[in-house]
């Protein structure tokens, strides 16, 4: 979900969310509907007369599997201490639930704070991601989403190549892709190595709304219906790398604080790189179907890749003659 804090001006009507809502303690709430995410749900923060709020979130039919994942996800993640929105009522049938309302904005609609600001949010957030990495294994995969393998990670940079790379010739020629194919390849063997551990698959700042809890900076987590395995770093990666960049000296002391590196070094760089291509081809995408909102974002996401490009590019390649990358 990109934000919740932009309302659009009609309502959303519907007997069966009005039914929800009452179910919910929130009778005669009207629905608002909020700029939604990049999939087809809808979302919507229902107001009551006494100023009490919820969010409405509406799942098409095409996507009701993802809200039964959805719930057993947000069990499984509240049941070991990850925060995340309770639900308050639920109709799976028509593909509705009310849920808690965290607040109107997430961690990405901070960032003017500055750093110093932001700095116990990100420490709560690294610890949240560690709670994550300590789901049960086998609950997470019994959610159903595939796992973050070496073949799925390398699936994932497939529309990086055919829509972004190649055609905006940044390869240098045939020669240049199929160096950068390979060595691309070999990173995402490299990733597949370490042994997975349960990741959120999205765990970056626009997911994550600044809560208090006992008087104290933390973060809650939302758009964790596609948890599953992966590999250690990927959602560090994901956190640093994706809409904010904190510079690297601060992620450093961040996790000296927290006490948490959760795989060999490298591993953060290479994921780090595949992530940010992965998103940089998503959102080319989205961009060559018409979809505008997204269009800003793979400058950030090449931001973050350019960051650990070198040293990913130095680990995994030494034996390619030529950059796999043009700088």
């Amino acid at each position: 979900m990109q934000s919740r804090e932009r309302e659009g001006p009609t309502p959303w009507s519907d007997p069966l969310l009005d039914r929800l809502l009452a179910e919910a303690g929130l009778g005669g709430a009207t629905a608002v509907p909020l700029a939604g995410d990049l999939s087809a749900r809808r979302y919507a923060r229902a107001r009551a007369g006494d100023g009490r709020t919820a969010i409405v979130a509406g799942y098409p039919e095409a996507l009701r599997p993802q809200l039964r994942r959805f719930l057993e996800a947000t069990a499984l993640c509240g049941a070991r201490g990850v925060r995340v929105p309770a639900v308050l009522a639920v109709d799976e049938r028509a593909g509705l639930a009310v849920l808690e309302d965290l607040g109107p904005r997430t961690l990405w609609e901070e960032a003017g704070r500055g750093w110093s600001d932001l700095a116990p949010y990100y420490l709560a957030a690294i610890a949240t991601a560690r709670r994550i990495a300590a789901l049960p294994a086998p609950a997470v995969a019994a959610l159903g989403s595939p796992p973050l393998d070496a073949a799925l990670l390398s699936r994932e940079l497939e529309a990086t190549f055919t829509l972004l790379l190649v055609p905006c010739g940044l390869l240098g020629g045939s020669a240049g892709e199929e160096r950068a194919r390979r060595v691309l390849a070999e990173l995402c063997e490299r990733l597949g190595e370490t042994p997975p551990v349960p990741c959120h698959r999205d765990f970056m700042v626009r997911n994550l709304l600044p809560v208090e809890v006992g008087g104290r900076p933390d973060v809650a987590v939302i758009d964790h219906q596609d948890l599953r395995l992966g590999p250690p770093w990927y959602d560090l990666a994901s956190l640093f790398n994706d809409s904010l960049f904190p510079p690297p000296e601060l992620t450093e002391r961040w996790l000296d604080a927290v006490g948490w590196r959760p795989g060999p070094a490298d591993d953060y760089h290479r994921a780090a790189v595949q992530r940010c291509l992965k998103a940089a081809g998503t959102f080319a995408s989205f961009a060559g179907r018409g979809r505008p909102g997204p269009r800003a974002r793979p400058s950030g996401a090449d931001a973050g890749g350019r960051r650990s490009r070198p040293r990913a590019r130095a680990e995994v390649a030494p034996r390619a003659r030529g950059p796999a990358l043009r700088d």
